[in-house]
Protein backbone atom coordinates (compact mmCIF):
# COMPACT_ATOMS: atom_id res chain seq x y z
CA UNK A 1 0.00 0.00 0.00
CA UNK A 2 1.40 3.91 -0.57
CA UNK A 3 2.45 5.16 2.27
CA UNK A 4 1.47 8.64 3.76
CA UNK A 5 -0.29 9.87 0.87
CA UNK A 6 -2.88 12.46 1.39
CA UNK A 7 -5.60 10.38 0.71
CA UNK A 8 -4.59 8.06 3.83
CA UNK A 9 -3.75 10.40 5.93
CA UNK A 10 -7.49 12.03 5.35
CA UNK A 11 -9.34 8.62 6.12
CA UNK A 12 -6.76 8.56 9.36
CA UNK A 13 -8.31 11.85 10.54
CA UNK A 14 -12.04 11.16 9.83
CA UNK A 15 -11.84 7.95 11.13
CA UNK A 16 -10.19 9.08 14.45
CA UNK A 17 -12.68 11.32 15.08
CA UNK A 18 -15.66 9.12 14.21
CA UNK A 19 -13.94 6.91 16.51
CA UNK A 20 -13.65 9.42 19.40
CA UNK A 21 -17.06 9.63 19.10
CA UNK A 22 -18.21 6.07 18.99
CA UNK A 23 -16.41 5.22 22.02
CA UNK A 24 -18.21 8.26 23.56
CA UNK A 25 -21.32 6.89 23.11
CA UNK A 26 -20.79 3.35 23.68
CA UNK A 27 -19.16 4.71 27.04
CA UNK A 28 -22.68 5.29 28.31
CA UNK A 29 -23.36 1.46 28.59
CA UNK A 30 -21.75 1.02 31.69
CA UNK A 31 -24.24 2.91 33.39
CA UNK A 32 -27.19 1.72 31.35
CA UNK A 33 -29.86 0.46 33.43
CA UNK A 34 -30.41 -3.45 33.76
CA UNK A 35 -33.60 -4.52 30.96
CA UNK A 36 -36.94 -3.83 32.83
CA UNK A 37 -38.70 -7.19 34.84
CA UNK A 38 -42.15 -8.05 34.38
CA UNK A 39 -44.52 -6.49 36.98
CA UNK A 40 -46.80 -9.37 38.04
CA UNK A 41 -50.12 -8.70 40.33
CA UNK A 42 -52.19 -6.24 40.24
CA UNK A 43 -50.24 -3.24 40.03
CA UNK A 44 -51.40 0.26 38.02
CA UNK A 45 -55.13 -1.88 37.28
CA UNK A 46 -57.25 -0.70 34.56
CA UNK A 47 -54.57 2.60 33.53
CA UNK A 48 -53.52 0.49 29.90
CA UNK A 49 -55.03 0.68 26.66
CA UNK A 50 -52.99 -1.69 24.31
CA UNK A 51 -53.66 -1.01 20.35
CA UNK A 52 -52.17 -3.38 18.14
CA UNK A 53 -52.64 -2.83 14.37
CA UNK A 54 -52.98 -5.92 12.21
CA UNK A 55 -53.00 -6.08 8.36
CA UNK A 56 -52.53 -10.02 6.57
CA UNK A 57 -50.97 -10.94 9.99
CA UNK A 58 -52.29 -14.18 10.04
CA UNK A 59 -49.11 -15.97 10.43
CA UNK A 60 -47.91 -14.39 13.12
CA UNK A 61 -50.38 -12.75 14.88
CA UNK A 62 -51.28 -16.19 17.53
CA UNK A 63 -48.19 -15.32 19.94
CA UNK A 64 -49.27 -11.62 20.43
CA UNK A 65 -52.76 -12.62 21.33
CA UNK A 66 -51.80 -15.33 23.76
CA UNK A 67 -49.87 -12.76 25.25
CA UNK A 68 -52.11 -10.17 25.33
CA UNK A 69 -54.19 -12.59 27.23
CA UNK A 70 -52.01 -13.05 30.11
CA UNK A 71 -51.30 -9.68 31.02
CA UNK A 72 -52.56 -8.71 34.41
CA UNK A 73 -55.49 -5.72 35.32
CA UNK A 74 -53.25 -3.45 34.42
CA UNK A 75 -54.30 -3.79 30.73
CA UNK A 76 -57.97 -2.61 30.81
CA UNK A 77 -58.61 -2.89 26.92
CA UNK A 78 -56.68 -4.50 23.93
CA UNK A 79 -58.11 -2.84 20.24
CA UNK A 80 -57.16 -5.02 17.99
CA UNK A 81 -57.50 -2.27 15.18
CA UNK A 82 -57.07 -4.56 11.75
CA UNK A 83 -57.47 -2.77 8.52
CA UNK A 84 -59.53 -4.96 6.52
CA UNK A 85 -57.59 -8.44 5.80
CA UNK A 86 -58.17 -11.22 3.72
CA UNK A 87 -55.67 -13.53 5.17
CA UNK A 88 -58.26 -14.97 8.16
CA UNK A 89 -56.31 -12.72 10.57
CA UNK A 90 -60.04 -11.27 11.08
CA UNK A 91 -61.20 -14.57 12.30
CA UNK A 92 -58.49 -15.12 14.17
CA UNK A 93 -59.05 -11.69 16.45
CA UNK A 94 -62.58 -12.60 16.52
CA UNK A 95 -61.76 -15.65 18.41
CA UNK A 96 -59.27 -14.48 20.68
CA UNK A 97 -61.59 -11.72 21.87
CA UNK A 98 -63.96 -14.57 22.84
CA UNK A 99 -61.63 -16.20 25.00
CA UNK A 100 -60.91 -12.62 26.58
CA UNK A 101 -63.27 -10.01 26.96
CA UNK A 102 -60.70 -7.30 27.14
CA UNK A 103 -59.58 -7.71 23.76
CA UNK A 104 -62.04 -5.88 21.15
CA UNK A 105 -61.70 -6.45 17.40
CA UNK A 106 -62.26 -3.36 15.39
CA UNK A 107 -61.55 -1.93 11.55
CA UNK A 108 -60.32 1.06 11.33
CA UNK A 109 -62.06 3.64 8.81
CA UNK A 110 -60.78 4.49 4.84
CA UNK A 111 -57.07 5.54 4.73
CA UNK A 112 -57.05 9.16 3.99
CA UNK A 113 -54.33 10.69 1.55
CA UNK A 114 -51.08 10.53 3.06
CA UNK A 115 -51.23 8.81 5.75
CA UNK A 116 -49.36 5.11 6.22
CA UNK A 117 -51.93 2.36 7.14
CA UNK A 118 -50.09 1.32 10.34
CA UNK A 119 -50.06 5.10 11.72
CA UNK A 120 -53.71 5.76 10.73
CA UNK A 121 -54.75 2.46 12.66
CA UNK A 122 -53.02 4.00 15.67
CA UNK A 123 -54.90 7.16 15.37
CA UNK A 124 -58.05 4.98 15.51
CA UNK A 125 -57.07 2.91 18.64
CA UNK A 126 -56.00 6.57 20.13
CA UNK A 127 -59.57 7.76 19.44
CA UNK A 128 -61.13 5.08 20.79
CA UNK A 129 -58.93 4.81 24.05
CA UNK A 130 -60.36 6.59 27.53
CA UNK A 131 -57.41 5.27 30.06
CA UNK A 132 -54.18 7.47 30.84
CA UNK A 133 -51.57 5.37 28.93
CA UNK A 134 -52.16 4.09 25.72
CA UNK A 135 -49.22 1.34 24.99
CA UNK A 136 -49.03 0.56 21.23
CA UNK A 137 -47.52 -3.24 20.20
CA UNK A 138 -46.86 -5.01 17.02
CA UNK A 139 -48.75 -8.18 15.56
CA UNK A 140 -45.45 -9.62 15.28
CA UNK A 141 -44.53 -9.65 19.20
CA UNK A 142 -45.20 -11.96 21.70
CA UNK A 143 -45.98 -9.84 25.49
CA UNK A 144 -44.85 -11.71 28.34
CA UNK A 145 -46.69 -11.99 31.74
CA UNK A 146 -46.47 -8.55 33.33
CA UNK A 147 -45.32 -6.12 30.20
CA UNK A 148 -48.06 -3.53 31.13
CA UNK A 149 -48.17 -3.32 34.70
CA UNK A 150 -43.88 -3.10 34.25
CA UNK A 151 -44.17 -0.37 31.32
CA UNK A 152 -46.35 1.96 33.19
CA UNK A 153 -44.49 1.42 36.30
CA UNK A 154 -41.38 2.24 34.75
CA UNK A 155 -42.40 5.31 32.62
CA UNK A 156 -43.84 7.01 36.24
CA UNK A 157 -41.33 5.92 38.22
CA UNK A 158 -38.90 7.76 35.59
CA UNK A 159 -41.02 10.59 35.01
CA UNK A 160 -41.59 9.93 31.23
CA UNK A 161 -44.66 11.02 29.08
CA UNK A 162 -43.76 8.81 26.30
CA UNK A 163 -41.14 5.59 26.25
CA UNK A 164 -40.51 2.44 24.22
CA UNK A 165 -38.45 -0.55 25.25
CA UNK A 166 -36.48 -2.86 22.72
CA UNK A 167 -37.11 -6.31 22.32
CA UNK A 168 -35.72 -9.87 22.70
CA UNK A 169 -35.45 -11.22 19.41
CA UNK A 170 -36.52 -14.68 19.24
CA UNK A 171 -37.06 -17.59 15.75
CA UNK A 172 -34.30 -16.09 13.72
CA UNK A 173 -32.53 -18.10 10.81
CA UNK A 174 -28.81 -18.38 10.99
CA UNK A 175 -28.74 -16.49 7.76
CA UNK A 176 -30.92 -14.08 9.92
CA UNK A 177 -28.71 -13.65 12.68
CA UNK A 178 -25.81 -13.10 10.54
CA UNK A 179 -26.92 -9.87 9.42
CA UNK A 180 -29.35 -8.61 11.73
CA UNK A 181 -26.63 -7.79 14.62
CA UNK A 182 -24.77 -6.05 12.10
CA UNK A 183 -28.35 -3.93 11.41
CA UNK A 184 -28.79 -3.79 14.73
CA UNK A 185 -25.24 -2.35 16.00
CA UNK A 186 -25.51 0.32 13.50
CA UNK A 187 -28.19 2.14 15.47
CA UNK A 188 -26.07 1.29 18.39
CA UNK A 189 -23.51 3.13 16.66
CA UNK A 190 -25.38 6.46 16.09
CA UNK A 191 -27.58 6.62 19.48
CA UNK A 192 -26.29 4.59 21.79
CA UNK A 193 -27.11 1.81 24.19
CA UNK A 194 -30.49 2.33 25.57
CA UNK A 195 -31.23 3.90 29.13
CA UNK A 196 -32.52 6.51 31.31
CA UNK A 197 -30.22 9.56 29.31
CA UNK A 198 -32.40 12.40 27.52
CA UNK A 199 -30.89 12.67 24.39
CA UNK A 200 -31.20 16.24 22.28
CA UNK A 201 -34.70 15.81 20.76
CA UNK A 202 -33.24 15.03 17.15
CA UNK A 203 -31.39 12.19 18.89
CA UNK A 204 -33.91 10.56 20.84
CA UNK A 205 -34.40 7.11 19.83
CA UNK A 206 -37.84 4.66 19.94
CA UNK A 207 -39.09 1.70 19.04
CA UNK A 208 -42.78 1.23 17.79
CA UNK A 209 -42.85 -2.39 18.36
CA UNK A 210 -43.60 -1.39 22.45
CA UNK A 211 -44.56 2.14 22.51
CA UNK A 212 -46.31 3.48 25.59
CA UNK A 213 -47.46 7.32 25.95
CA UNK A 214 -49.49 9.49 28.30
CA UNK A 215 -52.88 9.47 26.30
CA UNK A 216 -53.53 13.18 27.21
CA UNK A 217 -49.62 14.07 26.06
CA UNK A 218 -50.80 12.67 22.42
CA UNK A 219 -54.13 14.11 21.91
CA UNK A 220 -52.39 17.52 23.33
CA UNK A 221 -50.09 16.87 19.89
CA UNK A 222 -52.10 15.93 17.58
CA UNK A 223 -51.98 11.99 18.43
CA UNK A 224 -50.09 10.16 15.71
CA UNK A 225 -50.60 13.12 13.03
CA UNK A 226 -47.21 14.17 13.29
CA UNK A 227 -45.72 10.63 11.94
CA UNK A 228 -48.74 10.21 9.33
CA UNK A 229 -46.32 9.90 6.05
CA UNK A 230 -43.64 8.54 8.08
CA UNK A 231 -42.01 5.09 7.10
CA UNK A 232 -40.12 5.35 10.56
CA UNK A 233 -43.08 6.41 12.47
CA UNK A 234 -42.07 5.41 16.10
CA UNK A 235 -38.81 7.28 16.12
CA UNK A 236 -40.49 10.75 14.03
CA UNK A 237 -43.29 10.95 17.08
CA UNK A 238 -40.50 10.11 19.63
CA UNK A 239 -38.70 13.43 18.46
CA UNK A 240 -42.04 15.50 17.62
CA UNK A 241 -42.98 14.91 21.47
CA UNK A 242 -39.21 15.81 22.67
CA UNK A 243 -39.06 18.76 20.40
CA UNK A 244 -42.73 20.18 22.36
CA UNK A 245 -41.09 19.18 25.23
CA UNK A 246 -42.12 15.98 27.11
CA UNK A 247 -39.74 13.47 28.52
CA UNK A 248 -38.77 10.72 26.13
CA UNK A 249 -37.23 7.21 27.64
CA UNK A 250 -35.87 4.31 25.50
CA UNK A 251 -35.24 1.35 27.96
CA UNK A 252 -34.28 -2.28 27.61
CA UNK A 253 -37.27 -4.58 27.13
CA UNK A 254 -35.71 -8.03 26.64
CA UNK A 255 -37.37 -9.45 29.31
CA UNK A 256 -41.14 -7.72 28.84
CA UNK A 257 -41.79 -9.07 24.94
CA UNK A 258 -39.94 -11.30 22.06
CA UNK A 259 -40.08 -10.38 18.59
CA UNK A 260 -39.89 -12.29 15.37
CA UNK A 261 -40.22 -9.56 12.69
CA UNK A 262 -39.12 -10.88 9.67
CA UNK A 263 -39.75 -14.32 7.74
CA UNK A 264 -36.28 -14.42 5.97
CA UNK A 265 -33.14 -12.70 5.61
CA UNK A 266 -34.83 -10.96 1.91
CA UNK A 267 -37.81 -9.80 3.88
CA UNK A 268 -35.29 -8.27 6.76
CA UNK A 269 -33.30 -6.79 4.10
CA UNK A 270 -36.34 -5.05 2.06
CA UNK A 271 -38.46 -4.32 5.36
CA UNK A 272 -36.16 -3.20 8.20
CA UNK A 273 -33.91 -1.78 4.98
CA UNK A 274 -36.75 0.44 3.74
CA UNK A 275 -36.31 2.68 7.13
CA UNK A 276 -32.93 1.70 9.07
CA UNK A 277 -31.68 5.34 8.09
CA UNK A 278 -34.72 7.08 9.75
CA UNK A 279 -34.90 9.63 7.34
CA UNK A 280 -38.29 10.59 8.31
CA UNK A 281 -36.79 12.04 11.70
CA UNK A 282 -33.89 13.51 10.62
CA UNK A 283 -33.08 16.17 8.86
CA UNK A 284 -31.25 15.71 5.56
CA UNK A 285 -27.73 17.33 6.58
CA UNK A 286 -28.15 15.19 10.30
CA UNK A 287 -28.99 12.36 8.19
CA UNK A 288 -25.93 12.31 5.51
CA UNK A 289 -23.44 12.77 8.65
CA UNK A 290 -25.11 9.77 10.58
CA UNK A 291 -24.28 7.79 7.06
CA UNK A 292 -20.76 9.12 7.13
CA UNK A 293 -20.24 8.36 10.52
CA UNK A 294 -21.75 3.99 9.70
CA UNK A 295 -19.41 3.90 6.67
CA UNK A 296 -16.57 5.05 8.41
CA UNK A 297 -16.85 3.10 12.05
CA UNK A 298 -18.53 -0.22 10.39
CA UNK A 299 -18.65 0.17 6.19
CA UNK A 300 -14.27 0.72 6.31
CA UNK A 301 -12.72 -1.25 9.04
CA UNK A 302 -12.72 -4.98 8.27
CA UNK A 303 -12.57 -4.19 4.20
CA UNK A 304 -9.39 -1.87 5.26
CA UNK A 305 -7.78 -4.83 7.70
CA UNK A 306 -8.63 -7.29 4.59
CA UNK A 307 -6.65 -4.88 2.01
CA UNK A 308 -3.31 -4.52 4.32
CA UNK A 309 -3.28 -8.29 4.68
CA UNK A 310 -3.49 -8.58 0.90
CA UNK A 311 -0.68 -5.83 0.27
CA UNK A 312 1.21 -6.76 3.40
CA UNK A 313 1.03 -5.22 6.44
CA UNK A 314 3.11 -2.12 7.16
CA UNK A 315 6.58 -2.47 9.07
CA UNK A 316 5.05 -1.69 13.11
CA UNK A 317 8.12 0.06 13.85
CA UNK A 318 7.64 2.66 11.65
CA UNK A 319 5.83 5.44 12.55
CA UNK A 320 3.99 6.68 9.39
CA UNK A 321 0.39 7.15 8.98
CA UNK A 322 -0.23 3.41 7.36
CA UNK A 323 0.63 2.53 10.82
CA UNK A 324 -1.77 3.93 12.52
CA UNK A 325 -4.60 3.76 10.03
CA UNK A 326 -4.26 -0.13 10.19
CA UNK A 327 -4.19 -0.13 14.22
CA UNK A 328 -7.12 2.37 14.15
CA UNK A 329 -8.99 -0.11 11.77
CA UNK A 330 -8.40 -3.06 13.86
CA UNK A 331 -9.22 -1.09 17.11
CA UNK A 332 -12.53 -0.45 15.44
CA UNK A 333 -13.22 -4.60 14.36
CA UNK A 334 -12.28 -4.97 17.90
CA UNK A 335 -14.82 -2.88 19.28
CA UNK A 336 -16.84 -4.14 17.02
CA UNK A 337 -16.20 -7.69 17.98
CA UNK A 338 -16.98 -6.87 21.65
CA UNK A 339 -20.16 -5.28 21.41
CA UNK A 340 -21.43 -8.68 20.63
CA UNK A 341 -21.18 -9.69 24.17
CA UNK A 342 -23.22 -7.06 25.02
CA UNK A 343 -25.68 -7.94 22.53
CA UNK A 344 -25.93 -11.47 22.85
CA UNK A 345 -28.46 -10.85 25.93
CA UNK A 346 -31.09 -9.61 23.35
CA UNK A 347 -31.05 -12.74 21.49
CA UNK A 348 -33.27 -15.79 22.87
CA UNK A 349 -30.52 -17.86 21.49
CA UNK A 350 -27.29 -17.33 19.58
CA UNK A 351 -25.75 -19.22 16.65
CA UNK A 352 -22.37 -18.92 15.28
CA UNK A 353 -23.28 -16.73 12.64
CA UNK A 354 -24.19 -13.96 15.66
CA UNK A 355 -20.40 -14.19 16.78
CA UNK A 356 -19.55 -14.04 12.40
CA UNK A 357 -22.14 -11.09 12.52
CA UNK A 358 -18.97 -8.35 12.20
CA UNK A 359 -18.30 -9.32 8.71
CA UNK A 360 -21.91 -8.44 7.72
CA UNK A 361 -20.97 -4.34 8.50
CA UNK A 362 -19.80 -3.52 5.44
CA UNK A 363 -23.23 -4.53 3.90
CA UNK A 364 -25.25 -2.90 6.97
CA UNK A 365 -23.53 0.02 6.29
CA UNK A 366 -24.12 -0.16 2.33
CA UNK A 367 -27.67 -0.61 3.35
CA UNK A 368 -28.35 2.37 5.51
CA UNK A 369 -26.96 4.58 2.02
CA UNK A 370 -29.25 3.02 -0.26
CA UNK A 371 -32.13 3.28 2.33
CA UNK A 372 -31.29 6.93 2.85
CA UNK A 373 -30.79 7.33 -1.24
CA UNK A 374 -34.26 5.80 -1.76
CA UNK A 375 -37.97 6.38 -0.39
CA UNK A 376 -39.75 3.19 0.03
CA UNK A 377 -43.15 2.83 -1.61
CA UNK A 378 -44.66 -0.53 0.06
CA UNK A 379 -44.97 -1.81 3.65
CA UNK A 380 -46.81 -5.43 4.08
CA UNK A 381 -48.99 -6.06 1.67
CA UNK A 382 -50.19 -2.29 1.32
CA UNK A 383 -48.08 -0.18 -1.57
CA UNK A 384 -48.30 3.61 -1.76
CA UNK A 385 -48.15 5.91 -4.70
CA UNK A 386 -45.20 8.42 -5.26
CA UNK A 387 -47.50 11.69 -3.77
CA UNK A 388 -49.11 9.50 -1.10
CA UNK A 389 -46.25 9.45 1.39
CA UNK A 390 -43.30 10.54 0.02
CA UNK A 391 -41.54 13.86 0.91
CA UNK A 392 -42.53 13.44 4.88
CA UNK A 393 -40.33 15.42 6.96
CA UNK A 394 -39.21 15.74 10.69
CA UNK A 395 -42.29 17.56 12.54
Amino acid sequence: MPTDSPFLLAALVLQGAAALLLVARLSRGRTRRPPVEPLLGDAHAGKVTVTITTLDEARRVGPCLAGLRRQGPAMARALLVDSRSTDGTWELLQAAAAEDPRLEPMHDPPLPPEWVGKVWALQHGLSQATTPWVLGMDADTEPQPGLVAAAVDAAEALGYDAVSFSPRFDGMSVAEQWLQPAMLCTLVYRFGPSGDRQPAPDRVMANGQCFLAKREVLLRHGGYESARRSWCDDVTLARHLARNGCRVGFLDGAKLYRVRAYEGIGQMWREWGRSIDLKDGTTPFRQFLDCAFVVLTMGVPLPALVLALAFGLPDWRAGDVERWWVQLNAGLVAIRVLLLFGLAGSYVRTYPTFWLSFTADPVAALRIVLSSLKRPRRWRTRAYDADSVVGATPA
